[in-house]
């Protein structure tokens, strides 16, 4: 049995990680090595690319954080939830939620992303 809150908290303290030997470490931990992840504004393999993505999104929002929007839901080995991105304390500008594929050790080997909401 998963626990996915417990792993969607994590996999958001991975987007959220600055610092990058801590991201490394979350990434290892999160996520398989060959890891796929599509959303509309990517499609990466590895943790190098989701590394890449991540920086990208700190340098396109920096300052926001992604935060839990509501309750996970999951079975079997999948798990989806909403997120936020946004300053800290606020109103996310930014809404979207997150499918996840886990595998045996509750790592997750592909996310499926979409949008709900993004500004302007």
């Amino acid at each position: 049995m998963y626990d996915f809150h417990a792993i969607a908290a994590k996999y958001l303290d991975a987007f959220n990680a600055t610092d990058t030997d801590r991201r490394a470490e979350l990434l290892a931990e999160v996520f398989t090595k060959d890891v796929s992840y599509v959303d509309p504004m990517a499609a990466v393999t590895g943790h190098e690319g989701l590394d890449a993505f991540i920086t990208g999104a700190h340098g396109q929002f920096p300052g926001w954080t992604f935060s839990l929007v509501g309750a996970v839901d999951g079975h079997n080995n999948q798990a989806r939830f909403s997120w936020g991105l946004g300053p800290e304390g606020e109103e996310p500008p930014v809404l979207g939620f997150d499918v996840v594929v886990l595998d045996a050790d509750g790592r997750v080997k592909s996310v499926h992303g979409f949008l709900d909401r993004v500004p302007g």
